[in-house]
């Protein structure tokens, strides 16, 4: 998967259905910049990494039962932490920031982190998120560009819904669906469920 994160475009909004490897294109951006910072291989035909001062990521959902912090307090801290220290030098990496409060919050939060990444800091980011509306940044901020990861509706058994085909692959332009229903379905919920 091809990514390219320059100055007039250094802010990508990576939407795509649940399980079609958003998270997983984060951590191997995270990791081909690490191992390349320490001068070793990149599994890639061609790549041009400039020096960044830091990896600042916040993806996965934990808690910390022992400090009293929900899933939500610990991902708010870890992104004002990013926010507090990145650099415009950094490579900053966020998963679905703002999924454990309201929609209304989680969106306008989402907003505005990326906002301030994008007008203040000027790091490098890609911003992996079911807020659809966070693809509208394009439309408003000069360097946020949209990337989605693909996928391919095929038809399922006769009378059946359509299945979804996870095709792994990283291209231009947003997405409209995240297909929770379908990926309910793969885990085996119940027909009258779904």
């Amino acid at each position: 998967n091809d990514t390219r994160l320059t100055d007039d475009a250094r802010l990508i909004i990576l939407t795509g259905p649940n399980m079609a490897g958003k998270s997983t294109i984060l951590r191997q951006i995270g990791l081909i910049v690490l191992i390349a910072q320490m001068g070793s291989f990149v599994p890639a035909a061609h790549a041009r990494i400039g020096i960044v001062d830091r990896v600042f990521t916040r993806v996965g959902a934990s808690d910390n039962l022992v400090r009293g912090q929900s899933t939500f307090m610990v991902e708010m801290a870890e992104t004002s932490a990013i926010l507090h220290t990145a650099t415009q030098r950094s490579l900053v990496l966020l998963d679905e920031i703002g999924r454990g409060t309201s929609t209304y919050d989680g969106v306008s939060i989402a907003w505005a982190v990326s906002e301030h990444l994008h007008d203040r800091l000027g790091c490098k980011t890609v911003f992996a998120t079911h807020y659809h509306e966070l693809t509208q940044l394009a439309d408003e901020l000069d360097a946020v560009r949209n990337y989605n990861v693909a996928v391919r509706e095929v038809a399922g058994p006769q009378g059946t819904a359509p299945q979804v085909l996870f095709l792994h692959r990283l291209q231009p332009g947003g997405a409209d669906r995240s297909y929770g229903i379908e990926v309910g379905r793969l885990a085996g919920l119940p027909a009258p469920v779904l």
